[in-house]
């Protein structure tokens, strides 16, 4: 997976064509400008209002989308006042909790191991006494 910085990049590029392609579909149905002196004749083409409007609003969401997501991974960026210094100390932070959180494990572990022993025991003892009863009945017959 690419870093955020590489992330960022496709979509500010993805923001340029969003933006390129909008600025094709207005040039597509635009309608001319009269200008002075000039007359190109009183003939407009027929322009497809609806084509018009569903692309206009699927563009208009694409740009809104994409503007967001360019938000959210810069908001995810390292801030200025994120020096080595405060990164340093919240790595130290981190492994701190990561040990005590292994030492936890460990005694939660050896209380199971400890249990795990005494079930074990207590089983064996059921099916030694189970045993020694079917014996007992086995010899009354």
């Amino acid at each position: 997976m690419a870093d955020r910085i590489t992330q960022l990049q496709d979509y500010i590029n993805n923001q340029a064509d969003n933006f390129c392609n909008a600025i094709g579909v207005l040039q597509r149905f635009a309608v001319p400008s009269p200008v002075p002196g000039f007359d190109r004749g009183s003939a407009t083409p027929q322009q497809n209002q609806t084509e018009m409007q569903d692309l206009a609003k699927i563009y208009a969401e694409q740009i809104a989308r994409t503007a967001k997501d360019i938000d959210v991974l810069i908001e995810s960026l390292p801030s200025e006042e994120s020096t080595t210094d405060l990164q340093v100390a919240s790595l130290q932070k981190l492994e701190h909790e990561n040990f005590e959180a292994a030492l936890k494990l460990e005694s939660v572990v050896k209380e199971g191991e400890t249990l795990l022993e005494h079930l074990q025991k207590v089983l064996h003892e059921i099916a030694q006494s189970q045993l020694q009863s079917q014996d007992v009945t086995m010899d009354t017959n």
